[in-house]
């Protein structure tokens, strides 16, 4: 055989390599040149050529294609189309991406039959949930991305997020994942844990979680517990964000526990020190505090000089002038100043004077209190039967503060005693 001639065998050897191309074919190619936009591609074994455009290079965003492909490269692609009406010289349309989400697919069903999450970045906010690229696009729904309502989603932009895999459908490039699901999952381990080593009792640190009108959520490590806006300070508090914001580190008691509603109430007043602690050194008698008027009764007016702690101005300390009512000349939320008569701590009882603090006008009939008998000393009148009588506050009832029952009581006291 001449040189130049061809071995029959070797000719149909070639022939017999190249193969037809068909849409769906997985095959391998060889990076021929790089265009702005798309990677042209000769076929491995088919004599055809194909083109890659830049969308279809990578499940990832690309900017510059020569960050992604080098002349010379070999590739796995899947195709996609043909390009033109001649098939058998015409170029085909190829895919790096879509083979790449096949297999992504392929790892996100394995990872959803043994019930375990997938982490993946949040890439965009759209109308009714989140955008996030697992390798494929997953969604998740507005009412799943978080365990309490979320007004303002973009916060999660840019975040990388677990979520649960609750439907998967590669056919339909659908998937929907749940973030809330993983806290939800998260919190009731974290719930039975501090249910376990918590009492009833115990002063824990916390976190402020959220405030909400009724009161704020403090997180204890994983799990959160109210504490209700009347548990939140001694003093009297309008809105929990008034003395309070998210993230502060607190102190806070724990008042109940309830393990089947999941619920734990706490208290940040009840871990701080009692208000009547040391009062005789803040407020021993002869001393000046500036307060703030919270109850008006008909024998006096209760004044708060420190956070729960409130004094008794006897009506009759409070002006140098007969005066029918407090209420004449006082009103609740005024702020007053007072002069400490006495103080009982153990009783908890301070008494106050407004008048002692101004000079009596020239030829002003002191004010007096009323003296009772001795049977009136034990907190009760003697119109309890059948006759009506004024509730008194029992850290009041006894005389040794400086007012006796009478003194309070004022004419009420006479006028059950004509009946």
């Amino acid at each position: 055989m001449s040189e130049n001639s061809v071995n029959p065998e070797t000719m149909e050897d070639a022939l017999n390599s190249v193969h037809q191309v068909k849409v769906g074919d997985v095959v391998k190619g060889e990076v021929l040149a790089i265009e702005d936009k798309q990677l042209v591609i000769g076929i491995e074994n088919s004599g055809v050529e194909g083109v890659v455009p830049l969308k279809e290079l990578s499940t990832q965003p690309v900017d510059d294609i020569h960050a992604v492909a080098k002349v010379g490269d070999e590739l796995d692609l899947v195709v996609i189309s043909t390009i033109g009406k001649d098939k058998e010289n015409g170029q085909y349309l190829l895919s790096k991406r879509r083979l790449e989400a096949q297999k992504v697919w392929a790892e996100i069903q394995k990872e959803y039959e043994a019930g375990n999450n997938i982490t993946a970045p949040v890439t965009s906010v759209v109308k009714g949930g989140l955008v996030v690229n697992a390798g494929v696009r997953g969604f998740v729904p507005a009412s799943m991305v978080a365990d309490h309502f979320v007004e303002d989603l973009s916060q999660y932009k840019g975040q990388e997020l677990e979520f649960k895999i609750i439907e998967i459908d590669p056919a339909e490039n659908r998937l929907i994942l749940s973030h809330r699901a993983v806290l939800e999952a998260a919190k009731a381990e974290a719930r039975k844990e501090i249910f376990s080593k918590i009492n009833v009792g115990d002063v824990l640190e916390g976190k402020v979680a959220r405030l909400t009108n009724f009161g704020a959520f403090v997180d204890l490590g994983g799990v959160d517990g109210l504490v209700h806006v009347s548990e939140i300070s001694f003093d009297h508090v309008n809105k929990p964000s008034d003395v309070l914001k998210v993230g502060q580190e607190v102190n806070v008691k724990v008042l109940n526990l309830d393990a089947d509603r999941n619920r734990i109430s706490l208290s940040i007043k009840a871990a701080l020190p009692e208000p009547w602690t040391d009062i005789e050194d803040k407020a021993s008698e002869g001393t000046v505090l500036d307060g703030t008027v919270r109850r008006l009764t008909s024998f006096g007016a209760f004044v708060e000089v420190f956070p729960g702690v409130e004094g008794l101005v006897h009506i009759s300390q409070i002006s140098h002038e007969h005066i029918a009512t407090p209420a004449d000349v006082l009103s609740e939320g005024q702020s007053v100043q007072v002069k400490v008569l006495s103080v009982d701590p153990s009783a908890h009882r301070l008494a106050l004077s407004i008048k002692a603090l101004t000079e009596a006008p020239a030829g002003a009939k002191e004010e007096q209190p009323r003296k009772s008998s001795n049977n009136n000393r034990g907190g009760r009148s003697r119109g309890n039967n059948g006759g009506s009588h004024t509730k008194i506050p029992a850290e009041y009832q006894q005389d040794d503060s400086g007012f006796s029952l009478g003194d309070i009581l004022g004419d009420a006291l006479k006028d059950v005693a004509k009946k």
